[in-house]
Order: structure tokens, then sequence, then C-alpha cells
């Protein structure tokens, strides 16, 4: 099932400060558009739900979707509220003020919607919004397709998503997988739920002759077992812990991604929240203990956005009824305005 963001009250509103490039915000430039897939033609809105002429697919542009879904976490024994994620992550990016080409309007802001999961068929949510990812990387001008969880059961539509596009395997290209969590999510499991996710990756992959390359930044040792250490050596995962990281610092933190990158030619970004303190991301379902520092993450962020290859990202897990102050859902917005800036800064110097 895909619909529009609800809009009342509107998610894409905010201050307006003039009309002019030098007072663009998110809330602004954002163009809502009903993807294909919900039989809604070329029905479109512009930010705060006035009409809009219409936002071509082939002009430059970062396309914004939503998974309205917290069955996974459910399933997973979490706290559920994760589906109402993606209408708190477009409120807290609304405000943010925009520079350079978006600003300038060169480069558009598409939002396509949300796919949802209803009730608990996980596996029909994760269906649309596959669909709906595939629709949002193969659009002619996508520069980027971010994804609005959600719990992380995202991350297996998100892979659905580009496998079903145009890009990735399906042109031949090398691609990967970089998580920013304290947990694997290697689980296996007799269905499918928030914490099995990379399980069923390297599942799919091994049944084309592939090998999943998949790389996590944050791991917390304490929440992941014995068993799942071992099934991350037997994958190959490339891993640090949450003290690895900050032992290495930003500039390590770098280094890894690139090292990671190199050998690819599109890579998939997803970013759990609770990677991050409970400091600073309360509004979760397992905040963390120790987790990595925000100015870390946001470092492995940017060296992702500028690699030239960032395709796909998507940031989950952000449960609005446990945020304190809209902590988590600022934070997160922060970090998706950097990858995004960012993709267009390395699309140029590469």
């Amino acid at each position: 099932m895909t619909h529009l963001p609800d809009t009342d009250p509107p998610v894409w509103t905010g201050r307006h400060d003039g009309d002019g490039p030098e007072h663009a915000r998110w809330h602004q430039a954002v163009q809502e558009v009903t993807a294909p897939s919900t039989g809604g033609g070329a029905a479109e809105r512009a930010g705060g739900g006035a009409p809009h002429a219409g936002a071509d697919p082939a002009a430059p542009h970062v396309a914004l979707l939503g998974f309205r879904s917290d069955e996974g976490v459910r399933r997973n024994r979490g706290r559920v509220g994760a589906a109402d994620g993606p209408a708190a992550l477009r409120r807290a990016l609304a405000p943010l003020a925009l520079h350079g080409q978006f600003a300038r309007g060169e480069v558009g802001l598409h939002d396509l919607g949300d796919a949802e999961t209803v009730g608990e068929d996980l596996e029909g949510g994760q269906a649309a919004a596959a669909a709906l990812t595939s629709h949002g990387l193969d659009r002619a001008g996508s520069a980027l397709a971010v994804v609005l969880g959600g719990g992380h059961e995202t991350a297996w539509s998100s892979y659905l998503g580009l496998v079903g596009s145009g890009i990735g395997p399906r042109a031949g290209q090398r691609w990967g997988v970089l998580n920013l969590d304290a947990h694997f999510d290697l689980r296996e499991e007799p269905h499918p739920t928030s914490g099995t996710p990379f399980a069923q990756m390297a599942a799919a992959e091994h049944a084309v002759g592939r090998e999943l390359r998949y790389a996590v930044l944050g791991i917390a040792e304490p929440s992941n077992t014995g068993v799942l250490f071992e099934r991350a050596r037997e994958l190959g995962v490339r891993w640090w812990t949450d003290e690895q990281c900050l032992a290495a610092g930003a500039e390590g933190l770098r280094s890894f991604v690139e090292e990671f990158t190199a050998e690819l030619d599109v890579l998939y970004l997803t970013i759990d929240l609770d990677v991050l303190p409970a400091a600073t991301a309360p509004g979760v379902s397992a905040p963390a203990a120790y987790g990595v520092p925000l100015p870390l993450i946001a470092a492995a962020v940017r060296a992702a956005a500028g690699s030239g290859k960032l395709a796909l990202l998507d940031v989950v897990e952000l449960n609005p009824s446990l945020d304190v102050d809209g902590r988590t859902a600022r934070t997160a917005a922060r970090l998706i305005d950097d990858a995004v800036r960012g993709v267009l800064d390395g699309a140029a110097a590469h």
C-alpha cells in the first residue's frame, strides 16, 4: 500500500522568510509526487500541500519516500512506534535551510509518499516499499533515493528495491551495504523481523551466486551474541565496535568507508539511529548504553556521500513516541541533510 504522507497538519511546513534562494528551506522546495504505483498518476503537491505544476522526474533531484512499518520491531520483541517515523523525519527536515544547487532550484527534492505495513502483513508492506524504492532509484534524474523508516525491517525492502531497479546487480555493477548500527541484524528466525534483514540479504545473494558485501560501524559487543559474531565472520563482514570507532576518530571512520567503497560501483547506506548515544538519540526502540558520538557518525555519512557511489540511503528506528524534545528526529534530519548535500559534492568531485 502506498500513499502520500498525511497533510493534516501538513508535514512540509515551517518558517517563511522570503521567496529568494537566500531564504530557501526544505519545506519550500519539496514537491510531493504521487508515484505511479499509487494509481494517482501525475498528481503532485508542493511543500505544505499547495498545488504545483509538476516535478519533472528527468530533472536532477533527490527522491524521498517513507516506509511506515514497525511490525518487524514487534516481531523482534522491541518497542513499537517506528511506523510514525517517516512523518516525524519530514517535520524535522522541513525547517532546515537549503544552500547551493538546492536553494537555487537546480536540484529538486521530490517526495514520492509512503509505503505501509498494514496490520501484521510485513511481507506485503516490504513488497510495496521495495516497488516504491525501485521507482525512486529508476527516475531519470534521481541523484539519490532516501527512505525514511520505519523499523530496520526497512533494510530488506531497500535491498529488494535496489536489486529490482535498473542499477546495481541488474546493471552488472558491484554493490555493497554500509550499516551504521549497534547490531549486526544477522539473526535467523522463522519469520523476518527487524533483526534479520542482512541475514536475508546474504541468503538472497548466495542464491544467485554472489557474496554480500557488508560492513558495520558501531557494533555494541554486549548487544550481539557470540553466534552473531561467528556468523559475521563466516560472511566476511567488516566491522568496528563502538569502542573501536571512538578510538579511530573521524579520520579513521573516513578511511574505513573509503576502503570499503573503493571496490564498489554502488553504495547503499543504512543508518540505524540506535548507533548513537542514548542522550543523542533517545527515541529508538533500543537506546545505546555507549554508542558512537554524533560527530563520528556524521563523518562516516559524509565519507559515504562523498564517495560518488551512494545511490540509496535509509534512516531507521526513529520512534517519535519515545523521543525527547524531538532530539532524535532533529539529529536524523541533520544526517540526511549532510548526505543529500554530500552526494552532490561527491558527484562533482568524481
